[in-house]
């Protein structure tokens, strides 16, 4: 394994910024992930950890939020289980921010489809 969380076996490129998805890993510009992470634009930004587990609050991605996106994706895990927390969404509210909370898996296909079309950052939950 490579520092950052990455798995050094491609998988395959597509037109899309996620590539593929599953329980714990996530495929990005054909590389895979094995942490959760955040993306900003094209960046990705590998190892992401939250204060409290499963609850997700604005100092947790204060970079995504610095980035000023007209979208913010957050992938909730497989199952959903993270979550953001009401601070939170009141905050992307009054910034004018939309806030799409999806099962991971669900949360990748949005990212795809909005992330040429809006300035979009995501923050990616990859297990429960």
């Amino acid at each position: 394994m490579s520092p950052g969380g990455m798995l050094t076996a491609g998988c395959i490129r597509r037109t899309t910024m996620i590539n593929g998805y599953s329980f714990g890993k996530i495929c990005i510009h054909g590389i895979w992930y094995n942490h959760d992470l955040k993306i900003i634009g094209d960046v990705v930004i590998p190892d992401w950890w939250r204060k409290s587990g499963h609850r997700c609050c604005r100092q947790d991605i204060e970079d995504l939020l610095s980035a000023e996106p007209e979208v913010l994706i957050l992938g909730r895990g497989k199952p959903g289980m993270m979550k953001a927390d009401p601070q939170l969404r009141r905050f992307v509210d009054k910034q004018g921010i939309e806030l799409i909370e999806l099962p991971t898996a669900a949360a990748t296909v949005t990212f795809n489809n909005l992330y040429r079309q809006k300035k979009t950052a995501a923050g990616f939950h990859l297990t429960c």
